[in-house]
């Protein structure tokens, strides 16, 4: 493993603040321990458990689990050491800092997919994949109309959800053929990272550079257009290796819940309260998210309560996308909690234990010596491209979450650039990304890593051309 890498992945130090005697706060700063037998014993620890979760696909041991295993680790290491020491409390103040910084992250993810498995439930997924499948586009037409729909859909929703979402698609329509269905496939992963790094509502780094309040969230709009260049230079020339010639057509009648579209009308409002209540009344992400969970299950409680109640919309067929739908009331209603427990646990806990890693082989000492190498020995740019080369190798979320608690003294403009860098570096392999490992993992034999790989040149210039039109665009921010 590359050592920069490596040492960009260990990156998180919480300002710790303890009460003295008297009860007045005093800042304190942990002891020095890189050349420590524990600082050693911690990297160890850290190298297994992320050599253990990047070999998913050949051990078939979830990611999750050596990682949140090995965060347990890490931390009871460095609390014994403090403990010994008589710094207990310094230790646990630092673990609890990582905790806060995270349970923020899975609030506000955990109701975003609650709303996509609701929506999903209420059928409105199946409605818009017989609607692709029934229009008979031909290849190319799909290959353009997937990828744009994955970009602008991942402004909103989480990026890995909308690839999944097309990827079934792509599956239906190119069984025939099998060169269409990874080519798609790298142009959705593409678009999906490419969309979700212009909103905070759509991509994990993203969020978390909204949730410190570094930049605004209309500012990060300021990377559209970059992000769309992103997306546009590798699709134009994939398209020329799209199949000629049209899948066939499918015809099906789409059930829909009632209470459909007042459930999508109910994500949009809590969209709005979100960013809303973050930019008027300074209040995190994850508060507008939760308010938006608690209208959701009040308003499912008034579906399950009005069931059969209103038999004119039972069984009704009216038309959607010129489609024959059909509008049921549903008896059993939904389910806000089943819909919670299916939301990607995986990925949840996965991210747990790479922020609960981060924050302790931070604390332990690491974070000066790679601060002074990336933004003391080199230019902001140049680290900031760096960083983006490397997420197609780490997580960007995980990357992300580690430069923040760097504290680097940067520009609007910097931080705009390292949040499209992250953002779209992933697309470069197809690990790089969650979407690009979800889909590994959905569309086994169909979409593979040299399969990705083999567009990773066109992925590369989309990456630079996108850096050359932020700088274009959003040079009087630097």
């Amino acid at each position: 493993m590359n050592p920069l890498l490596l040492a960009l992945s260990l990156l998180f130090v919480p300002s710790l603040v303890i009460a003295d005697a008297g009860g007045n706060l005093t800042a304190t700063v942990s002891p020095d321990l890189t050349h420590h037998v524990i600082g050693y014993l911690s990297i160890a620890i850290t190298v297994v458990a992320y050599i253990a979760a990047m070999s998913e696909d050949v051990t078939e041991l979830r990611k999750s689990k050596p990682m949140v295993f090995g965060s347990a680790l890490v931390w009871f290491v460095i609390c014994c050491y403090y403990a010994q020491h008589g710094q207990a409390k310094m230790a646990a103040l630092a673990f609890e800092s990582n905790l806060l910084a995270y349970i923020e992250l899975l609030l506000f993810i955990l109701v975003s997919m609650t709303y996509i498995n609701t929506m999903e439930e209420c059928g409105i997924f199946r409605t818009l994949q017989i609607y692709l499948l029934s229009r008979r586009y031909t290849y190319k037409q799909l290959f353009w109309i997937t990828g744009g729909l994955t970009f602008l859909l991942s402004t909103v929703i989480s990026s890995m959800t909308v690839c999944l979402l097309m990827g079934s698609i792509v599956m239906v329509v190119g069984k025939r053929e099998p060169k269409f269905i990874s080519l798609a496939c790298v142009n959705i992963v593409c678009a999906a990272n490419a969309g979700s790094t212009f909103s905070p509502l759509g991509g994990v780094s993203t969020l978390f550079v909204w949730q410190r309040n570094i930049l605004s969230f209309g500012q990060f709009f300021l990377l559209a257009i970059p992000c769309l260049v992103n997306y546009l230079v590798p699709a134009v020339v994939m398209q020329f290796w799209a199949p000629n010639g049209k899948p066939v057509s499918v015809k099906d009648v789409v059930l829909l819940k009632r209470g459909t579209w007042r459930i999508i009308a109910l994500f949009i409002v809590t969209l709005v309260l979100t960013v809303s209540g973050n930019v008027v009344l300074e209040l995190p992400p994850a508060a507008g998210m939760m308010a938006g969970l608690g209208l959701l299950q009040l308003f499912i409680y008034y579906l399950i309560k009005t069931s059969g109640t209103r038999k004119e919309e039972s069984g009704d067929a009216y038309s959607f996308f010129k489609l024959k739908t059909l509008r049921i009331d549903d008896p059993q209603g939904f389910d806000v909690f089943r819909n919670i427990g299916r939301v990607n646990w995986d990925t949840l806990l996965f991210f747990y234990g790479a922020m609960m890693i981060i924050g302790a082989m931070s604390f332990v000492g690491y974070l000066d010596a790679v601060a002074q190498f990336l933004f003391g020995q080199m230019s902001p740019t140049m680290a900031n491209i760096a960083i983006g080369l490397s997420s197609a190798f780490i997580d960007n979320g995980t990357l992300m979450f580690a430069v923040l608690n760097m504290h680097p003294n940067l520009s609007s403009g910097q931080w705009l650039l390292l949040t499209l860098t992250l953002g779209v570096g992933g697309s470069l392999l197809a690990i790089g990304s969650g979407p690009g490992v979800g889909m590994l993992g959905y569309m086994k034999g169909n979409y593979t890593f040299t399969g990705h790989m083999r567009w990773m040149p066109i992925i590369l210039l989309g990456y630079f051309a996108s850096i050359v039109v932020h700088f274009w665009l959003n040079g009087e921010y630097f």
